[in-house]
């Protein structure tokens, strides 16, 4: 027998021996090299030039900042200050790396206050691109010119202030030159850097210049002007003044109104103690408080300050410096949201003064630069927002026509179901008696009533009101699901949630993230009506689980809960899963389309409209009513013309 052919195909499937490799011998690196390594997380494009040397000049105390760009900052960046200067003996160790003004130990930097401090941003820049330093300080006979590059020192002409001139961006990485954009978009990304300063710093003034001509600029002004300049007047006329102080923590700004909402994320700006940042976990808890008044995948715009003690955030967490790590993410999370949504809770119709009077009386504010203790006047810091009273005769109307009390509140320490909040509030609708609806409608000046007085109904579909400024047309099925939406909310909130226990329970195999989070936050979870434990190493059992949601799947909720544990430390899908169940009831249980109301109802529904929070958008964030001015109205018909 021949065995050649098996002994071949033993020794053709061993696998061959490695290749042995020369040992690699540990080096230190070249400074340069180092330098240009650091420039890779410091440096990404001109638009990161930008935003340190901005920094650098706003630490100096700088009034007035100029930015000179060429072919979009690829070609050249100067940024002007008139700031306090650099000494011309400490001009070349500002170009070493980690040489800094702005801290000297430990402490410092765990309570740092300035834009800047880690000292690398000038050494990471002269290790990419020419670059000349040019300054002056108070009392100096003139301004010295130092050369990064070959370390020139030359006297040079200029006034009180600092020029960083950065050319030929990536000239010695052509690699990394190659990954730039066009010019247009460097320079818009330029740009928007400036317009972050711009919105934080309105006692500072700006401009933007690009190939010789001014392309953008903003004066020294108050704080309400500098966003309506930065922004746009829209953007304030669209738009609720944000805030909310707790203890060492104080947020205040500006939210988009729900019907302003844009098609892209371009228009959210949040800033921690005067520094521009990105956060998941403040931006999770905007997108929150949104989260039933906005339509589809519309993105809120928003303008938001945080001020906090500088030991309970660390800014040194990114290179960029753009990301931040809270001490009590939680906090952060809960009074974000709550902010927001007490903001957006007042209905367009309750308001004292229109946008624009708002924007005029803003911009006769005196100038303001945030800070500690000094709130801007235009936030107008209430602790819960108020709504108006529209007049005496609405007053006796809703002591008369709305007296109904919600059932549940004589069983407001009970545990209550869906199912019982649905049975309590089946019947709850505008159209209870009111008997003196009518006779107080007809005896009403439109003007007292913030929607009007009902006038006439169009195709069963639209209510038609009169009121001071024109004319009102309400969507009265969106409109009565919100108002049936916020009665259930209201009665579910004064209930705990009832917890359901398994007569056999449920196990699913966990990752060791969510079993660590499931043990952690065990008290989370049966404040929400969970029973979760683990069961071994790699599985979870869940016990009981919301009596609310007894039709859903028990693992896809606890893994979507304990994933928002993990993730943001404050849980919401509870919440979430039972307005969805709300919302699909009040949706049902709204008035439809081509019943016809009487005047009674139909003035019912406006009053319910005005005392009801999130009133301008129905369950699924479309529109509930619209304006109609006596302007608008006249340029239909061209009258005036």
């Amino acid at each position: 027998m021949d065995l050649t052919f098996p002994l071949a195909a033993a020794a053709s499937s061993t696998p061959p021996a490695p290749t042995a490799q020369p040992r690699r011998v540990i080096r230190e690196l070249p400074d340069e090299l180092i330098s240009q390594i650091a420039a890779g997380e410091v440096v990404e494009r001109p638009a990161s030039v930008v935003r340190e040397l901005v920094d650098n000049a706003l630490d100096a105390g700088a009034a007035q900042i100029q930015l000179k760009l060429m072919a979009g900052g690829v070609r050249a960046i100067v940024v002007e200050d008139d700031g306090l200067g650099i000494p011309v003996e400490e001009l070349p160790l500002a170009l070493k790396r980690h040489a800094t003004s702005k801290i000297r130990s430990l402490d410092d930097l765990e309570s740092v206050a300035t834009m800047g401090f880690r000292g690398e941003a000038l050494a990471a820049i002269s290790s990419v691109a020419e670059m000349a330093l040019l300054s002056r300080c108070e009392g100096a006979a003139h301004a010295h010119r130092l050369d990064a590059r070959s370390g020139e020192l030359q006297p040079a002409a200029r006034s009180r202030g600092t020029s960083v001139e950065v050319r030929e961006l990536f000239f010695s990485t052509p690699a990394r030159r190659k990954f730039l954009k066009t010019d247009a978009t460097e320079l818009a990304h330029c740009l928007e850097a400036l317009r972050r300063h711009a919105l934080a710093r309105p006692d500072v003034g700006f401009a933007a210049w690009h190939e010789g001509k001014l392309v953008e600029q903003w004066r020294i002004a108050s704080s309400e002007q500098r966003l309506s300049d930065v922004l746009g007047a829209e953007f304030m006329a669209a738009s609720r003044a944000v805030y909310s102080e707790r203890g060492p923590l104080r947020i205040y700004g500006r939210a988009g109104l729900p019907e302003a909402a844009r098609s892209r994320a371009d228009m959210q700006y949040v800033y921690v103690n005067g520094r521009f940042v990105r956060d998941k976990l403040i931006a999770h808890g905007v997108r929150s408080a949104y989260e039933d008044v906005l339509h589809g995948q519309r993105q809120p715009s928003y303008v938001l300050f945080i001020e906090i003690a500088p030991d309970r955030v660390d800014v040194n967490v990114h290179p960029t410096k753009i990301e931040v790590r809270f001490r009590d993410g939680r906090e952060i999370h809960q009074q974000v949201r709550y902010a927001v949504q007490d903001a957006l809770a007042l209905s367009r119709s309750a308001t004292d003064e229109s946008p624009a009077d708002a924007i005029t009386a803003a911009a006769a504010a005196p100038g303001f630069r945030p800070s500690p203790g000094n709130p801007p006047a235009w936030f107008a810091p209430t602790a819960e927002p108020q709504v108006r009273e529209p007049g005496a005769a609405y007053a006796a109307y809703g002591q008369a026509a709305n007296s109904w009390q919600p059932p549940i509140a004589h069983t407001a320490q009970a545990s209550l179901g869906l199912a019982e909040v649905a049975t309590l509030y089946g019947q709850a609708d505008f159209s209870q008696p009111r008997p003196t609806a009518e006779a107080a409608a007809a005896s009403l000046p439109p003007h007292d009533w913030p929607l009007g007085r009902a006038v006439a109904q169009i195709q069963g579909v639209y209510v038609l009101a009169e009121n001071a400024q024109g004319l009102i047309i309400v969507d009265m099925h969106a409109a009565h699901e919100r108002v049936v939406y916020e009665r259930l909310k209201a009665s579910l909130g004064a209930a705990a949630i009832a917890s359901q226990p398994l007569l056999i329970p449920i196990t699913f195999a966990a990752t060791a993230q969510e079993i660590a989070t499931a043990e952690a936050h065990a008290q989370t979870l049966e404040r929400l009506g969970m029973d979760v434990a683990p069961l071994s190493a790699k599985m979870l059992a869940v016990r009981a689980r919301p009596a609310a949601l007894a039709g859903g799947d028990v693992i896809e909720l606890v893994r979507s809960v304990l994933a928002e544990l993990a993730q943001f430390d404050a849980s919401h899908a509870i919440e979430r899963a039972q307005h969805e169940i709300l919302a699909t009831m009040a949706c049902h249980g709204a008035v439809r389309a081509n019943r016809q109301l009487t005047l009674e109802e139909m003035n019912g529904l406006l009053r319910d409209m005005e005392r009801t929070e999130r009133a301008d958008q129905c369950n699924h964030g479309r529109p509930t009513w619209r304006q109609l001015t006596m302007r608008e109205l006249d340029a239909l018909f061209l009258r005036g013309r």
